[in-house]
């Protein structure tokens, strides 16, 4: 039988809720207060709204003491939004902050928990050029020179997601590295401060010490610091 998608699609088809879900693509659990902030809507509205995605299992709250986070149910959720991103129209840029905020999420972020934008996208070149990835395996130069990073490979290749698959980016539009491979490998590069999260929802920039060890390690020219 074919699957009723009308339902999911009439979720995420509301603006507010569409906003809410897109601000979650950070990979990240939000409080409904910041949701109804970034979403321009009050506290109940916003609860209205998350209590709906809750009930058609795109999100998921979370418990931390007496608060409630809320994530994204899945990086199944996060591919999904993905691609309407990439059929969609982007919208006017009205404003100098709004400006800037673009060029933040062009030049790095995250597509839910690996990287995205021109520096994902020279990051997954890099390491094609330099033989660590072919056919969507990594290759044992691969596999040796992210293991000295500290990316647990055998760890994400048992993951229960693709391994390593392309991810086409919807600013680019070309791809960067996806799947359990790209989640670990920006988590590692996270923690070793190579990359380090943006003001902006979502917004990732490079460190100078990021930019160094990504142009020695895979080859990515041209990112830009800050």
């Amino acid at each position: 039988m074919e699957a009723d998608i009308a339902p999911v699609a009439a979720l995420m088809a509301d603006p507010t809720r569409a906003t809410m879900l897109t601000a979650l693509l950070s990979g990240r659990a939000l409080a409904a207060g910041e949701l109804a902030r970034l979403a321009g809507v009050s506290a109940p509205t916003a609860s209205a709204h998350l209590a709906k995605l809750l009930d058609g299992g795109l999100v998921e709250a979370v418990k931390q003491g007496r608060h409630r986070y809320y994530r994204l149910k899945g990086h199944e959720v996060a591919e999904v939004l993905e691609t309407l991103a990439r059929i969609s129209a982007r919208p006017a840029v009205r404003s100098l902050r709004q400006s800037s905020q673009a060029r933040q999420l062009e030049e790095a972020r995250t597509c839910y928990d690996h990287l995205a934008g021109r520096a994902g996208v020279a990051l997954f070149d890099g390491m094609r050029e330099r033989g660590y990835l072919a056919g969507g395996e990594v290759t044992a130069e691969g596999e040796r020179v992210l293991g000295r990073l500290g990316v647990d490979v055998e760890g994400a290749r048992k993951a229960r997601r693709r391994f390593a698959p392309e991810c086409l980016d919807w600013t680019e539009r070309r791809a960067h590295l996806g799947g359990a491979l790209g989640a670990a490998l920006t988590g590692v590069l996270l923690e070793e401060e190579w990359l380090v999260r943006g003001r902006a929802p979502r917004a990732i920039v490079v460190t100078e010490k990021g930019r160094r060890g990504l142009e020695a390690t895979f080859a990515c020219k041209e990112l830009t610091s800050h």
